[in-house]
Formats: C-alpha cells, structure tokens, sequence
C-alpha cells in the first residue's frame, strides 16, 4: 500500500531542511527491527544498516527529525512480505501519520501501544497473520481515516469506541473472525465504507446505526438479524451494497432500487413480501436470489443487465419487457429458476443471444428449449403439478 499524496508533499517540503533522527525515534525503528525478519525471498531490511541515517531506510518517510511514515515490507506485487511480530516500541513514533504493513507472514497481537500515536491518519496492516483482539484504543485516535486490518485472524469485538472516530473515511475488517455485534456508527459522519464481509457477526442493527454519508456497504457472509427496511431507507449514497449470506428478514425498501447502486447483493436471506420499485431500476446487478419474495415480476427490473431472482416465491407471468431486452442482448443473465411463475411470452423460433444465459426451469410451466442453467438448478425441467397447485 503507498503512503498518500498528502503525506508525500509533506515529505519534500520538509526532507532538505531535516535534523538528525530523534534518539526516541531512532531506539524505536531498532526495536522493531528485532522483532521483525524478511521471509526467504524477500530483501527489505537490506538498507536497515544503523550506523547509517535511519530516514534513508526502505519504508522509512521523515519530517524533521521524526518517522511520519512507515511502511514495513516491500510493496513490489508478489513479494513475500515480513514474519515476526509488531513490536509495542511502534508507540514510541509520536509523530507517525502512516504506518502501514505489506501482506506477508507478520503474528501475534497488535500491540496496546499503537494507542498512543494520536497523530495516525492510516493504519493498514491486511493478509498477515495478526490475533487477538482489536485494541479498543484506536478509538482515541482521533485523526484515524483508515483502518485495514482485513484478511488477518482477528478475534473478540469491534470496539465500540471504533464506531465514534469523526474522521473515519474507510473501515475494513473483511475476513477475520469477529463477533458479536455491529457497533454504532451514527457518529462517524464521515464514513464512506464499511467491510465487514467474512465474520462471526450477530444481532440486528438498530435504525440509526450506519450514518447516511456511506457509499459502500458489505456485511455479507456474517449471522445478522432483523429487518433490513428501517436501517437501509436513510442510506441514499450507496453505490454498493452487499448483505448476502446472512439472516435479514422483513420487505426491501422501494427507494432502495432508486439509489445511486451499481451493485445490489441481497441474496441467501429471510427477505419476505413483494418486490416494487417506484421507477425503472439502473442497477447494473441485481441479486435477490434464495430468498422469500413474493408476488409478481415488476417490469421495472428489465433494465437490469444481471438479475437473479432464482430460489424464491414469484407468481405470473414474466412480463414481456424482458422478452425484448433478452433479446436485444441488453440482459446478461436472467435467473429465473425455482419460482412459481406460469408463463412467457416468447417466440418458439426466436434466437436468444449468445451473450445471454436464461434460466426458467422448474417454474409451473414449460420452459422454451433454449436455456442456459447452471448446474445447481438440478434436472428437473418443470415444478410438480401439486406444488403449483397449493401455491395458487
């Protein structure tokens, strides 16, 4: 990961006119470097000679005479990164803005002592191999703007305190194994994205939990509960939304579907009732498979170029403004398996194109022969007569 431009200006600006190291500073940099070795393939401690100038080291960024900057690991693509562990002397770097960790082999706890550095804007430290418990600390931290701590093995809680830093922009903890459950971020009024993808998570989220200023949401593959309708109505700036594989219930929210989304992932849920945009929906995927949902087919959802509505409840016909983009090569996929529908409007000789997949087995009707399934809508062709029955 690469400092940021902000962080860079700083640097020229102040790299001629710097002093020699700060003794603090410079113990600091030597007790992490004990701590921490290159795995066998990497060389990024080779410019780590001591009797030299600490602020010429790889990874190491100074403004006067402090580390502003530091970013363990080689950032070439493919590197096999560090092993060993942070240690707690990274809380000595008062001035440290940036500190950042390359994927590799780094264990271990985070260090308690992280909390002291009250000028960190960006702490990125994802696919390694840290434990233990998020220190509830970084809540104090109130210059923080990220924290990636994703793809590591995390455990314990998201410290509540998490949910309150003011300028918090990105806060990414995708794949570790966390529980319990989402804390408040209603304070956190400057929160653009939030990925929580891949935990142990529990509970529901309460109305006002997640503030209107997010644009990218993932609470996917996770074990939450309660409605989705009154904590999503309010977060008109999304543009991505992801809370498949959980355990929501309740109606979608109409307005949902008017939202700036490029991607709606709903899919795999207790979601119920029916399905009705207010106007023509311009989300490019749309999943809303394996779910509850009920009731007819809107036609306002033709203009989706990846809908999934397999796995569910829908009755009737399938409106003919699908037919004509199917076959206009404006619908990619078109999943309409396992339902209850009856119908389709299509003619036998009409020729589906070859950029499109339409699947419609096992509805109560037949299917045209020109079908592209996959192989988990299983053999059979069409829905027994007796469950169609009992569903009308």
């Amino acid at each position: 990961m690469k400092i940021s431009t902000f962080c860079l200006v700083l640097l020229c600006f102040f790299q001629s006119a710097r002093a020699i190291l700060d003794p603090v500073d410079f113990l600091a940099l030597q007790s992490i470097r004990r701590s921490l070795h290159d795995v066998p393939g990497s060389n990024f401690f080779s410019s780590w000679d001591f009797t030299g100038d600490p602020c010429n080291f790889a990874g190491v960024y100074c403004v006067s005479d402090k580390v502003f900057a530091l970013n363990l690991g080689e950032t070439r693509a493919g590197s096999p990164g560090l092993t060993g562990k942070i240690d707690i002397a990274i809380g000595k770097l008062s001035a440290l803005a940036d500190l950042t960790v390359s994927p590799g082999r780094i264990y271990g706890h985070l260090p308690q002592s992280i909390s002291q550095l009250k000028n960190l804007k960006f702490l990125g430290i994802s696919r390694n191999f840290i434990s233990g418990e998020i220190p509830a600390g970084l809540g104090q931290l109130h210059k923080l703007r990220t924290i990636d701590l994703s793809y590591n093995q995390l455990t314990g809680t998201i410290p509540p305190s998490i949910g309150k830093l003011p300028a918090l922009n990105n806060l990414i903890l995708r794949h570790n194994r966390l529980t319990g459950s989402v804390p408040s971020f209603a304070s956190a009024q400057n929160l653009n994205r939030l990925d929580l993808n891949h935990n142990s998570l529990t509970g529901s989220l309460a109305p006002d939990s997640l503030p209107s200023s997010l644009q990218y949401l993932s609470l996917a593959w996770n074990q939450l509960t309660g409605n989705v309708d009154r904590v999503l109505y309010r977060l008109n700036r999304l543009n991505y939304l992801d809370l498949s594989l959980n355990r929501f219930t309740g109606p979608i929210p109409a307005q949902l579907f008017s939202f700036p989304l490029t991607n709606l992932q709903l899919e795999r849920n207790q979601l119920c009732g029916p399905v009705e945009p207010f106007n023509e929906v311009t989300i490019q995927t749309v999943d809303l498979s394996y779910n509850k949902l009920s009731g007819e087919i809107s036609p306002l959802l033709a203009s989706v170029q990846n809908l999934y509505l397999n796995n569910n409840g829908f009755t009737g016909e399938i409106p003919g403004s699908f037919v004509e983009r199917l076959l206009a090569a404006n619908i990619q996929i078109l999943y309409l398996q396992h339902n209850y529908l009856t119908g389709i409007v299509i003619n036998p000789t009409a020729e589906i194109p070859l950029s499109s997949s339409l699947c419609l087995q096992y509805n109560c009707m037949v299917p045209p022969v020109q079908m592209t399934c996959p192989s988990k809508a299983g053999y059979q062709k069409i829905r027994p007569a007796r469950e169609c029955n009992q569903h009308h």
